[in-house]
């Protein structure tokens, strides 16, 4: 398995993460780790890691590709990527956040994979694994259908990398805030896009990533927010703007992922937090109203950054079933 950094190449500072993630691979998933030269390199350009990518992509021996976590500019990558070997070897890529911009960049192209799997962010994880994360990585990599269940707990604040309790110690997990679903009339199976919405809306603004917006239809949308919280009337604008071009009413099924509503660097209170996603909710429903009055949607899904994290298909199939409240991934 290919472990690469096509957005911030968080090994560099944080080594004994990174080779506590890569032990575990090993160890726990029975996989080979197979690092590329910017995989550590922080600040490296652009070019380079696209040439990784390509790389991983031409290597045979690899058959899938994992990422170490996401950043800020992978869009920037996009450009120095030629089609040729992934359309010659498709290969499964796991990553989620600014990794949006690749899932993104590969469904253009015809390609699946898999929102969700940083190695930084879920093998590292200092406490160990996480049940419900790991199945959903075993079933993402070796087939099968899995069922996305609500979970009990959950937990949205960090540990410090550069302390030594992140090796082994992990926040307390809380009650989840379950989901919660909107027009639950409808059986969809469909292939997924999406991802993380402030992404989404920077493929929008560079305008060269995205399809016409007939080539959704009938596509069920992923939707999750980044760690920088973004207020819920800019969730609102950046999902006006998809509507206005026509792409929001594509989708006859929206999932939203629980959103992270703490971070270290600005704590909120647990209250604060619950209205940070009650808003959220009300935001993506005011879009859906204007453009997209028929859609059902379902919040809360822990696909996002929260942890535990659900792998789902990308551009492959996902059932949302809302009589029965079920969803359930097809890999």
């Amino acid at each position: 398995m290919a472990v690469v950094s096509p957005s911030f190449a968080a090994p560099g500072p944080f080594p004994e993460l990174h080779e506590q993630a890569m032990r575990r691979l090993r160890d726990e998933l029975g996989l080979v780790p197979v690092e590329f030269p910017t995989t550590r390199t922080v600040g490296a350009a652009p070019a380079d890691r696209a040439a990784d990518l390509m790389a991983a992509w031409s290597d045979p021996s690899i058959r899938a590709v994992l990422a170490t976590i996401g950043g800020d500019d992978q869009l920037t990558v996009l450009p120095h990527l030629d089609p040729a070997p992934f359309l010659a070897d498709p290969k499964p890529y796991f990553g989620y956040s600014d990794n949006t911009n690749l899932l993104n960049w590969l469904w253009t192209h015809g390609l699946t994979g898999f929102h969700g799997g940083s190695t930084q962010m879920h093998l590292a994880r200092g406490a160990g694994l996480h049940p419900v994360s790991t199945a959903s990585l075993r079933a993402a990599l070796f087939g099968g259908d899995h069922e996305i269940r609500p979970v009990e707990t959950f937990s949205e604040e960090e540990i410090s990398w550069s302390t030594p309790e992140a090796l082994t110690s992990s926040p307390e997990p809380v009650p989840s805030p379950g989901w919660e679903w909107h027009q639950p009339d409808r059986v969809v199976t469909a292939p997924t896009w999406g991802g993380n919405l402030e992404i989404l809306h920077w493929n929008l603004a560079a305008g060269r990533w995205i399809l016409p917006p007939a080539d959704y239809a009938g596509c069920v949308l992923l939707l999750e927010t980044s760690e920088e919280m973004p207020p819920a009337e800019e969730v609102f604008r950046m999902l006006r703007n998809a509507g206005e071009r026509g792409l929001l009413a594509q989708f006859p099924a929206v999932v939203v992922a629980a959103a992270k509503a703490t971070h270290f660097a600005s704590p909120r209170p647990p209250a604060d937090r619950a209205q940070y996603r009650a808003d959220q909710r009300a935001a993506v429903l005011k879009a859906l109203a204007a453009y997209n009055p028929s859609a059902m949607a379902v919040f809360g899904v822990d696909f996002g950054h929260t942890d535990p994290q659900y792998i789902l298909p990308y551009g492959g199939r996902l059932t949302v079933d809302g009589p029965a409240r079920r969803i359930i991934a097809h890999y």
